[in-house]
C-alpha cells in the first residue's frame, strides 16, 4: 500500500519537473545558520549570465577547467554546468538507465556479442571530436526528422536491425538492443532518440540510457578515443 501511494506522489512530481523548467523555478528550503537563525534559500540551477553567451563547441565544452587553477590540467576533465536541460533519472519504466560500469559490461559483452549496439546519439562533428571507444554513430536528428532525412533515417534503423515494412510499419523481431548517449544528464539528444523509436514501436526492454554521457565518462577519467590519437 505504501509504495502504491509513493508512485502516486513522486508521478506528478516528476511530470512537473518536466513541463515546468524546475530546476530554473527552484525550491524554497529553509535553513539554519551558524547562528542559529533559520533563512529561506532557494534551492536552483544558477547560470550566470555570462555563460549563456559561450558558444556550444566541442573545443569549449570540453576544454577541462571546471577544477581550481592549482589542480593539474590533466586531472581536469570538463567544465559544463551551463548548458542544456537537466533530465529525470528515468525516462520510461520500461527503459533502463545506465551508469558507467553498466556501460563498461556492456562494451566488453558487445565484443562477443553483435546484437549489441553503443549508439553515440550526437551530430557527427561531436563524434568525430571524441566518443566512447567502440560506438557508433546515429545522429538523433536523423531520427527525430525523419521526412528531412529519409536516407539517413532507414539507414539508421537498418543498423540497429529493424526491418522496414509498408507504409509506417516496422518489423522489430530482430531489434538490436542499445545503450543510447550523448553529452550529458543536461543533453536532450539521446533522450529525443529514444522517445522517437519508442513512439515508433521500439522495444523499451531493448533500449538503455547512459544519461551521464560524455560528461560523466570523463569525470570518471574513462578513455575515450581521442586518448587514441
Amino acid at each position: 500500500m505504501y509504495q502504491k501511494y509513493l508512485f502516486i506522489l513522486v508521478l506528478p512530481f516528476t511530470v512537473f519537473a518536466l513541463e515546468h523548467e524546475f530546476e530554473y523555478v527552484g525550491v524554497d528550503v529553509n535553513v539554519t545558520l551558524p547562528n542559529g537563525k533559520l533563512k529561506c534559500i532557494t534551492v536552483k540551477r544558477d547560470i550566470p549570465h555570462e555563460c549563456k553567451k559561450v558558444p556550444i563547441s566541442t573545443e569549449k565544452l570540453w576544454g577541462g577547467h571546471f577544477a581550481h587553477d592549482s589542480v593539474p590540467k590533466k586531472c581536469k576533465s570538463t567544465y559544463v554546468h551551463a548548458k542544456g536541460k537537466l533530465l529525470a533519472i528515468t525516462l520510461d519504466d520500461d527503459v533502463e538507465t545506465y551508469g558507467e560500469l553498466e556501460v563498461l559490461a556492456f562494451i566488453k559483452e558487445m565484443q562477443k556479442n553483435r546484437n549489441l549496439l553503443l549508439v553515440d546519439a550526437r551530430t557527427e562533428a561531436w563524434y568525430r571530436y571524441f566518443t566512447i571507444p567502440g560506438a557508433i554513430n546515429a545522429p538523433f536528428i536523423y531520427i527525430k526528422r525523419p521526412k528531412e532525412y529519409v536516407f539517413e533515417f532507414e539507414d539508421i534503423l537498418k543498423r540497429f536491425g529493424v526491418r522496414m515494412l509498408k507504409g509506417s510499419e516496422y518489423d522489430f523481431s530482430d531489434a538490436k538492443t542499445l545503450v543510447v548517449f550523448c553529452n550529458g544528464s543536461w543533453c536532450t539528444q539521446s533522450s529525443d532518440m529514444i522517445f522517437v523509436l519508442l513512439e515508433l514501436g521500439y522495444p523499451a526492454e531493448k533500449m538503455k540510457w547512459y544519461r551521464g554521457g560524455i560528461q560523466d565518462w570523463l569525470s570518471a577519467g574513462m578513455t575515450t578515443t581521442k586518448d587514441l590519437e
